[in-house]
């Protein structure tokens, strides 16, 4: 069931609201693209300050989002189009929706909050859920078939270097170790073996200690690094002199590709020498911007 415009605007907020759109400077007549849609709260922003004839293009690959983002967005009519593809996918995405050009991108590269709270697909482990993890259902591995499948090296490899878990090795034999005997199918199962693996003082006191285990593997389910390294080389060509090149990021790994892209890239100006950070105030109405970053870029 969808809910209404009201339930799906109370679900997520969007992450540096007043920072994008000072960036971003959406225009009447301009042409935008929002590379990771979710539920449209910075699709929302784009449209209203390019009103009335400002377009937007949203890459949205997670079908409950684009449901629930056709909804609360309904009134924009023709001036969104939605294409569901992951952003990395930008070169077919904007030939479907019939754009060439841009005058301004946005991605936004977190977890919503539909996804960490009503996604029920394994990527919190605060509740029972099944360790899917996909953004897309369409792709075939999940979590749990990398965790049944992946050799102890290969697993210490993705939770060291996604999730730079110092650990890696410890809670990768415990998990080939488990499966011998017994399915790791949930969430819980999941949080539970890393707590088992990893000694006591070792356990991080401000997150979980299976934080960075979750982290990793919804990075390699997703392909996330492969396909934002892809839009970040990708992505100047389809920008119009002047447009900006807005990424949001919320980890460190991220944020160190996207800072490394944009200096090394000969057709970007860099505008942020350091990451624009959320606000006191902000952290305070929004607690999941405490760790948002964002980076942006202006095409020469």
């Amino acid at each position: 069931m969808v809910e209404s415009k009201r339930d799906i605007e109370q679900i997520h907020v969007s992450v540096l609201p007043n920072e994008v759109l000072g960036y971003l400077q959406p225009k009447p007549e301009g042409v935008y693209m929002d590379g990771t849609l979710g539920l449209g709260g910075h699709t929302k922003m784009i449209l209203e300050a390019s009103s009335p004839t400002g377009r937007v293009v949203g890459f949205e690959w997670d079908e409950n989002a684009i449901s629930r983002s056709r909804v609360r967005l309904a009134e924009y009519g023709e001036r969104l189009t939605i294409v569901r593809r992951n952003f990395a996918e930008i070169a077919a995405g904007l030939a479907e929706a019939g754009v060439e050009q841009l005058d301004g991108l946005l991605i936004d590269i977190g977890l919503s909050s539909l996804q960490l709270d009503m996604g029920e697909r394994g990527f919190s482990f605060q509740r029972e859920e099944p360790l899917d993890m996909r953004m897309d259902s369409r792709r075939e591995v999940t979590a749990a078939s990398i965790l049944a499948t992946a050799s102890a090296d290969e697993l210490a490899d993705i939770f060291y270097y996604y999730g730079e878990e110092r650990q890696a090795r410890r809670i990768a034999a415990e998990v080939v170790k488990h499966r011998q005997k017994h399915e790791l199918a949930t969430s819980t199962q999941l949080a539970s073996l890393v707590a088992r693996a990893v000694p006591k003082r070792f356990h991080p006191q401000k997150i979980h200690v299976a934080t960075k285990v979750f982290q990793a593997l919804r990075i390699a389910v997703n392909t996330e690094l492969e396909n934002l390294a892809k839009i970040l080389d990708e992505a100047p060509a389809y920008l119009k002199p002047g447009a900006r090149f807005c990424v949001i990021s919320f980890h460190s790994l991220e944020d160190r590709m996207v800072k490394r892209k944009f200096r090394q890239s000969q057709e970007l100006e860099v505008l942020t020498s350091k990451p624009v950070a959320a606000t006191p105030e902000e952290v305070d109405v929004n607690p999941r911007s405490r760790s948002a970053r964002l980076r942006v870029a202006q095409k020469r």
